[in-house]
């Protein structure tokens, strides 16, 4: 009679994995705190300044007292159009306007520079209302954007019931997408000014940040492939589909770029069409080897 077995014994169970102490924790989550408050520091400052400058208003021309008021305000720049749209309030001063500047006493014609596209008119003793004008860009052009920068004149001279009066300028500008510099001409009748400009500094970082995007994620698509392939994996569906589904969202990402930018633009040039063939070529190469390591393994069975 055989003696009796042991009973069989419980398998080892793994020893616990030991918790880690807050002190090592904290070398750890200290620079990335550091880096948040320095990161919202900075978002913070540039808010500010671009608050600021978008709330600034240059004041132009004569400080008469009988005068001619013109508040105008940028509203609108289109790049691609090589214009921006000008909303344009007019009040006169002292003893040229009655009901506190609302209506003119007489005829009042506001005239403008050969940039903006048509003269103000406005009759004597009816309210006065708010006119939008168009007004021309010259210089650079949006293939170069988001760098682009354009320049113009604003300016303006009124005439009362036929003869000049002074006219004083307050300028500011709303559109958030561009920052505008302006150069004043003294004058003692005329308010005119030289305008330029060029792409705001939020729109800048963000289009910059695209394009840092974009080169990263063709680089993390380029490592993935080239792993894929060297390790003769076969057919990774999940991987294929990553990498199917980043050159499509890369090309909807792209579309999100502020300002609406054409085709052919610096940020195209500098990241995006090159990170799509990057992508691209990535995926034709992935799924070329690894159907021929399926075929083969495969065909080894039955060898």
């Amino acid at each position: 009679m055989a003696p009796p077995s042991d009973p069989p014994s419980d398998p080892p169970s793994d020893p616990p994995r030991p918790r880690r102490s807050p002190a090592s924790i904290l070398p750890v989550l200290l620079p990335i705190a550091v880096l948040i408050v320095v990161a919202v520091a900075v978002g913070s400052w540039l808010q500010f300044s671009e608050r600021q400058a978008i709330d600034t208003v240059h004041t132009i021309g004569s400080g008469a007292a009988d005068r001619v008021d013109v508040e105008a305000t940028v509203q609108r720049v289109d790049a691609a159009a090589r214009e921006l749209v000008l909303r344009v309030r007019v009040t006169p001063r002292g003893s040229l306007g009655e009901e506190e500047g609302s209506a003119p006493v007489a005829d009042l014609s506001l005239q403008t520079s050969a940039a903006t596209l048509g003269d103000l008119a406005f009759k004597a003793h009816e309210r006065l209302t708010t006119r939008d004008v168009q007004v021309a860009i010259t210089g650079g052009s949006i293939s170069d954007y988001p760098f682009d920068t354009y320049e113009t004149d604003v300016e303006f001279w009124a005439q009362l019931g036929g003869r000049q009066v002074p006219v004083r300028m307050l300028f500011s500008n709303n559109d958030t997408l561009f920052s505008a510099s302006t150069t004043p001409t003294l004058s003692p009748q005329e308010a005119a000014m030289g305008l330029m400009l060029s792409r705001s500094g939020s729109l800048l970082v963000f289009a910059v940040f695209m394009m840092v995007v974009m080169w990263a994620l063709a680089a993390s698509v380029l490592i993935g492939a080239w792993y894929l392939t060297t390790r003769s994996e076969g057919l990774v569906w999940p991987a294929l589909a990553w990498m199917a589904a980043t050159l499509f969202a890369l090309a909807a990402f792209r579309n999100t770029a502020p300002g609406t930018p054409p085709i052919g633009c610096v940020v195209d040039w500098f990241a995006f069409l090159w990170a799509e063939t990057v992508i691209a070529l990535s995926l034709i190469a992935v799924v070329i080897t690894s159907v021929r390591t399926a075929l083969h393994q495969d065909a080894a069975p039955s060898t």
